[in-house]
């Protein structure tokens, strides 16, 4: 009986594995959709991070007891806006844990 059940778990975990991978032909491939990504890169320049610096600051200092919850979200809106404009324009490099591990392992090992 053990055996049965057992059996019967493993069918059914390795049919809906294939359902789960399973991807649409019609998609864009990887290589597409980074290609895209490269070409909407956006470079600021250091005025306009000044200008979005300034406008992050007027908006923490205003008093926003006044406001209504529609110009509150606006505001939540357009800060969200200006953070990821600002995150595209870093250029930041982000290393996996393991990914730092494996390199310091092979400096130590090729020194």
């Amino acid at each position: 009986m053990k055996k049965i059940i057992f059996l019967v778990f493993v069918t059914l975990f390795t049919l809906s594995a294939s359902m789960v991978f399973g991807e649409d032909p019609d998609k864009n491939s990887v290589t597409e959709k980074t290609a895209v990504a490269e070409e909407t890169e956006i470079t600021m320049s250091d005025e306009e991070i000044d200008l979005i610096t300034l406008r992050v600051e007027e908006i923490r200092n205003m008093d926003k007891s006044d406001l209504t919850a529609d110009e509150k979200s606006e505001l939540k809106k357009e800060l969200k806006d200006m953070k990821k404009d600002v995150k595209q324009a870093g250029g930041a490099i982000y290393i996996g844990g393991s990914t730092l591990l494996l390199i310091i392992i092979l400096v130590i090992l090729l020194t």
